[in-house]
């Protein structure tokens, strides 16, 4: 089993750590402060360091700056463990290389999620490099190659005539534990409804998400549905999908949606170029939790059955995406998602985010693009 150092000057919470780590079957070592903490990660190299800050003889930042000095630890996981007033000193344990952190008091699961997320990194790697399709998806999207085109179609052509589910009550509904919801939305379309006839509004919206449909399906979205001016799409663990899992699905489609966007700017600078419009920009939002389709029908007018995606984790990722546009965000992702695809992603700035409606903030980062 791998190999888990925790440092942690106090006792309590280092017997804590350690008891738990070894009830799911690692093997563990523990130090007492950051300078013996070091010499155990330098002696027995090992897959995962859980460490302090606030530590005697060394604290958990120049731990950190250490590791990160040396050649032959170097690529060693570290998570941090911060109390709620060291939150903002945080920054500086992020930008000196830590790969995630968790606030005391902390629950023993958000613990085993965080060490399985990061020790799960190399194997993530491993599995995007054996997905043909990755190298298919990224062509297609950059260059927009006819041949990959057409095969894509006959997938979106599956996927529409097999997939989409049905049903015409609470007896169909379809509930997953777990499913990544993905919310992107065009913060200046107030605006540009202003400047533009309906007919050139239309068209304009027509051409980009005619584009987004496109890419979600492409990626193997379960559901998609428009709200407003915005699309919501739900991605979950299927068997077509293979190892793919359904956030790395839902990351990909996020940054394919941002270069839709880029070629919608060279579309309306084209159509439009005197016409003073705001540039065109989307926000999208991503997070991880239950969701249920709602399958709901009219038996009373004969109406068609509609279905609806419920749960927190929806309201959550359309909050946080209107969020991610007040802080200069173009892709936010929950700490929660961005666990399930650690180390096949490249993040930016983190935040606590406070959400309406929500008793505890949002912990998210910027998600930038996908890892080399």
């Amino acid at each position: 089993m791998p190999l888990i150092v925790v440092m942690e000057d106090d006792a309590g919470t280092r017997m804590l750590v350690a008891s738990v780590l070894k009830k799911d079957g690692y093997d563990v070592l523990t130090a007492e402060n950051g300078a013996q903490g070091l010499r155990i990660v330098e002696e027995s190299k090992p897959a995962l360091v859980i460490s302090d800050v606030q530590m005697p003889e060394m604290n958990g930042f120049e731990m950190l700056a250490a590791v990160r000095a040396n050649a032959a630890i170097a690529s060693t996981p570290v998570i941090l463990l911060t109390s709620l007033q060291e939150r903002a000193h945080m920054r500086q344990g992020m930008n000196t290389g830590a790969d995630d952190y968790i606030t005391k008091p902390f629950h023993p699961a958000e613990l085993r999620e965080a060490a399985k997320a990061q020790l799960n990194r190399r194997e993530m790697n491993r599995a995007m490099q054996s997905l043909a399709v990755d190298t298919a998806v990224q062509t297609a999207l950059s260059e927009q190659k006819l041949k990959l085109v057409r095969l894509y179609e006959r997938r979106l052509f599956k996927e529409l005539s097999e997939r989409w589910p049905t049903g015409d009550g609470a007896a169909g509904d379809e509930r997953f534990s777990s499913a990544t919801v993905l919310f992107v939305d065009m913060p200046h379309y107030a605006t540009m409804a202003q400047k533009l006839s309906s007919e050139e509004l239309s068209d304009l919206v027509r051409k980009f998400y005619g584009s987004v449909g496109d890419t979600v399906h492409l990626f193997g979205a379960r559901h998609m549905q428009f709200i407003g001016d915005g699309l919501l799409t739900v991605f979950v663990d299927s068997t077509d999908t293979k190892s793919v899992n359904h956030g790395l699905r839902a990351a990909r489609a996020a940054l394919g949606l941002i270069d839709s966007a880029t070629r919608m700017r060279h579309y309306q600078a084209t159509q439009f170029p005197d016409r003073d419009l705001p540039r065109f920009e989307v926000n999208v939002a991503l997070h991880t939790g239950p969701v249920t389709l709602a399958h709901l029908h009219d038996p009373l007018h004969g109406a068609a059955a509609q279905t609806l995606p419920v749960g927190d984790a929806v309201v959550a990722t359309m909050q946080l995406q209107k969020q991610a546009h007040s802080m200069g965000w173009t892709i936010a992702a929950s700490v929660p998602m961005l666990r399930g695809v650690t180390g096949a992603v490249k993040t930016g700035n983190r935040a606590l985010i406070n959400l309406p409606g929500r008793a505890a903030p949002l912990d998210a980062a910027e998600l930038i693009s996908l890892a080399a």
